[in-house]
């Protein structure tokens, strides 16, 4: 929780030093699964912050989305990038949508073969491990 006497630096620091991904730095097809406070995304990424998201209680089926990042507050944001602690920012068709703060980031590489249950997940949990 940010309070009034945080400053810009402090909030510039905070955002320098999140563990996350920035999501150009990702193969195509990399599937991710980001669970937040409240519900749990996946993401397989077509190109950079562009690909498809399923979850939550308003993308039940996969949707192309942009992932504009990683946001602190209303207006800074870590742009491509998703991070633990941050809310994350999409962009579906011309509307923006910011999640509760991401508590867990997975990541599976393209080509590699899924173990049992690893992206089934999000159906019906919480929480990573749920």
């Amino acid at each position: 929780m940010l309070h009034g006497d945080t400053t810009v630096d402090t909030l510039l620091d905070l955002v320098a030093h999140v563990d996350g991904l920035e999501l150009g730095r990702l193969k195509p097809s990399t599937t991710l699964l980001v669970w937040t406070w409240n519900s749990c995304y996946q993401l397989v990424l077509e190109q950079g912050a562009d690909g498809f998201l399923q979850g939550g209680s308003l993308f039940p089926e996969p949707t192309p989305a942009h992932i504009v990042g990683a946001r602190v507050g209303r207006s800074l944001r870590k742009s491509g990038w998703i991070a633990v602690g941050l809310e994350m920012e999409f962009r579906v068709g011309d509307k923006f949508f910011v999640t509760s703060p991401v508590v867990a980031i997975a990541t599976q590489s393209p080509n590699t073969p899924l173990s049992a249950g690893t992206f089934s997940t999000c159906k019906g949990s919480s929480g990573p491990g749920n």
